[in-house]
């Protein structure tokens, strides 16, 4: 069963030596993704509303992984404020110690360890139902005390 972990990182200057630390654990380059927020976003015709496309693209991706849908909100937000995210996608060992690398780098934690309701610093959460279930659930783990949130799919 794939498992991916996932850091949001307020500072997308930060992620290049992120992914190259991971890379080093040995994961090939094509389960290392980044992603930040395009700088404009391309009108392809009359009815195409190409940021409402980009989110609903990384929301589903999100989804594919297990994320919620707050959580997927959380993440849409952190890139809309200029934030970046990684994944990084293998096995047990492997995705642990990624997630050690982007905890050390300052990977943005989007739950309270009291709570499941997705935090990130300075976003206003006013439309985000809240998650009414445990914090860990079947398909997302999140570590106490860490950024970097791990799924399972």
């Amino acid at each position: 069963m794939p498992k991916t972990v996932v850091g949001l990182f307020e500072k997308p200057d930060l992620v290049d030596g992120v992914v190259r630390e991971i890379e080093a654990l040995g994961f090939p380059r094509i389960e290392v993704h980044t992603l930040t927020e395009p700088a404009t976003f391309e009108v392809t015709g009359v009815m195409s509303f190409p940021r409402i496309e980009f989110e609903v693209e990384v929301g589903r991706a999100l989804a594919r992984i297990g994320a919620t849908n707050a959580e997927s909100q959380v993440y849409l937000d952190g890139l809309g404020r200029g934030g970046a995210l990684v994944f990084a996608t293998g096995s047990d060992e492997q995705v642990d110690a990624a997630a050690k690398i982007m905890n050390q780098h300052g990977a943005v934690g989007i739950e309270e360890n009291i709570g499941s309701e997705p935090q990130m610093p300075g976003i206003v959460r006013e439309n985000i139902t809240p998650i009414r279930d445990r914090p860990v659930q079947a398909g997302r783990i999140q570590v106490s005390g860490s950024g970097a949130v791990f799924f399972v799919w």
